[in-house]
């Protein structure tokens, strides 16, 4: 036997247990078909094998994300301008202002997802008065969280908000004195006004969304990522909006497996839609690279349980549970495997009570079902979940809205939510993700660093010790952990014989590094089923190359992914202060020179930071 590719002076992470640390790797037909040391490895090489000198860097499994929405987040990838990272509030509506001039119309700039206000040295959100200086012609639409929007004045007369307009059910549309909206869109509780207002923006043409898809799987590439689990998403259409990655995934073009669900779109007619899906896909129809997962994470809209920290805990309606018996019997008959949509403990054991009723009548044995996120499931519920054989999908959201969670519930509370470590006690089956792109960051790595530190985006301790993971337990739920999630448990999620070579070797020792490092990480070299999908640095040339970027004036093509510093020293600065800013009072020479921290020219006591900078 011979391999096609061996990556070799490496230090394999590679969680399998009976062989947990490798040197090298062979690969043949997709799979890994040697984990060893490198002479024994050697032994498959012949003529035709592609060999690449890792140089020592640390290599994982490839990162599986257990629910996200990559699918829809695809086809708009390349029309979003991203915060994630970014040090200040001054630094952001510079961004902000540059891509509004290199926006056409009738085009918009938009903030959706991966980014909050505690991560900004200033600790606030932006104002409408900021947003509307920095963009007074181009339409701006701004996504916090899951509980507002803000728009600008050109935004408001592109969608069309009026003094006449009413506010949609579970909705607020803030008006001023006069009745007048100021654009700020209030979820209260529920989050439709805010995804049917950004629906309402330009789209891509097909050519574009095409590209869109695919710099998007880079970028997923770029961060070590060769799997997720797509959780279907409010405004996404099957199968009109699956014609994309169908097109991609029959032309060999797709870079990250892909199994995804199902979500009904129609309240009321929840069950219509899944007996009609029944009958166009089955569960597991396609490949390794993309096939069908089964039903959610919305089963029928009455048993959605908005997470809006800001507002108080919403009580499903008293009609849910019959709704969502009808539906899960039906999955259950059919063997569809199904997730659901959960926040909080007292939406949780009624689900559970509809779940195994169901169960007494068609026993679930062994169908793969979960709760996604499960915050503040208690101990009762999780014992319940386990007796069904079911899993917890968890993501980072608290990372993002922890010190909402904590005020609205105190820190006592907040120091088990979720509680991860009692799943994985109680045997349930967990799996890591993001639940990306519109709120929390694609980004798996914020995510690793909020598992393994315990500490949100903005710097606030969530966990004490007994709350937080150990950094190989967390990488697991990040790699064989997620693979239960898509019925393909020990098939992918290890660097072991037999299973899907999917790795990332990655630029930094995820099992060293200060926790604050973890957030940086990036990988160097990202192979999926035996082929290097990319390269940077020394490894950029056994990748393939980059994409243009279509449109050319698209936000990637300036702000491509996670914030970083300007490493080039800069010796002179101009002056640029309409007036005393407050911070620095015009002495800027003296902060430059500087040895305390306003010395630094990316920060936002450096320099360049101050909001004086910020038009």
């Amino acid at each position: 036997m011979s391999a096609e590719l061996i990556l070799y002076n490496g230090h394999f992470h590679t969680l399998d247990k009976h062989n947990p640390i490798a040197s090298a790797v062979a690969i043949e037909n997709g799979k890994f078909v040697a984990v060893g040391e490198t002479e024994e490895v050697m032994r498959l090489r012949d003529s035709a094998t592609k060999l690449v000198d890792l140089a020592g860097h640390t290599v994982i499994p490839g990162l599986n994300d257990s629910h996200m929405h990559l699918i829809r987040g695809g086809l708009n990838y390349n029309l979003e301008l991203r915060w994630e990272g970014v040090p200040s509030l001054a630094d952001a509506l510079t961004m902000l202002k540059e891509q509004a001039l290199r926006t056409p119309s009738p085009q918009w700039v938009r903030v959706v997802g991966g980014w909050t206000e505690f991560q900004f040295a200033e600790k606030r959100m932006p104002t409408l008065e900021e947003i509307n200086t920095a963009a007074p012609d181009t339409p701006v639409f701004i996504l916090h969280l899951y509980d507002r929007a803000l728009l600008n004045r050109a935004a408001l007369r592109a969608v069309g908000y009026t003094k006449d307009t009413p506010n949609p059910p579970g909705g607020e549309i803030q008006r001023d004195k006069h009745g007048n909206p100021t654009g700020m869109l209030v979820a209260k509780p529920n989050a439709m006004i805010l995804y049917s207002t950004l629906a309402k923006g330009p789209t891509l043409p097909l050519e574009q969304q095409i590209n869109s898809t695919r710099q998007f799987m880079r970028e997923l590439n770029r961060l070590g990522v060769t799997s997720v689990i797509d959780a279907g998403g409010g405004f996404q259409n099957y199968p009109e909006d699956y014609q994309i990655v169908d097109q991609l995934a029959k032309e060999s073009q797709l870079t990250v497996r892909i199994a995804y669900n199902l979500f009904t779109q129609r309240k009321g007619q929840e069950l219509d839609d899944f007996q009609k899906w029944k009958d166009m896909v089955t569960p597991g129809q396609g490949d390794d690279y993309y096939r069908h997962n089964g039903a959610g994470e919305m089963l029928v809209f009455s048993a959605a349980d908005f997470e809006d920290f800001l507002e108080p805990r919403p009580e499903l309606a008293a009609g849910m549970e019959d709704e969502l018996e009808k539906v899960v019997r039906h999955l259950v008959a059919n063997r569809w495997p199904f997730r659901l949509h959960a926040t909080y403990d007292e939406s949780i054991s009624r689900m559970l009570d509809v779940f195994e009723k169901v169960n007494r009548d068609i026993p679930f044995a062994g169908l793969h079902w979960m709760f996604d996120h499960a915050e503040t499931i208690s101990q009762r519920n999780i014992d319940r979940v386990s007796a069904l054989g079911g899993g917890i999908a968890i993501q980072h959201r608290m990372a993002f809205q922890g010190e909402y969670f904590a005020e609205r519930y105190g820190r006592e509370a907040a120091k088990d939510t979720p509680p991860i470590n009692r799943m994985l006690a109680s045997g349930v089956p967990v799996g890591a993700g993001t639940d990306a792109t519109r709120v929390a960051s694609y980004n798996p790595w914020t995510s690793l660093y909020w598992l393994v530190s315990g500490r949100t985006v903005g710097g606030m301790t969530l966990y004490d010790q007994a709350g937080v993971l150990p950094r190989e337990t967390a990488l697991e739920l990040w790699t064989a952990g997620s693979a239960w999630f898509s019925n393909e448990q020990g098939k992918k999620g290890r660097i072991k014989v037999g299973q899907l070579a999917d790795l990332a070797a990655l630029s930094s020792d995820f099992f060293s590094v200060d926790e604050d490092s973890i957030k940086s990480i990036e990988s160097v070299l990202t192979v999926v089923g035996g082929k290097i999908v990319y390269g940077a640095s020394t490894f950029a040339s056994f990748g393939p190359p980059p994409l243009p970027v279509l449109p050319d004036w698209s936000p990637v093509n300036t702000v491509p992914g996670h914030w970083k510093p300007v490493l080039q020293k800069q010796t002179s600065l101009p002056h640029q202060c309409a007036g005393a800013c407050g911070v620095h009072a015009h002495a800027h020479d003296v902060a430059r020179r500087s040895s305390v921290p306003v010395s630094s020219n990316t920060g936002f006591w450096g320099a360049l930071g101050c909001s004086c900078f910020a038009f």
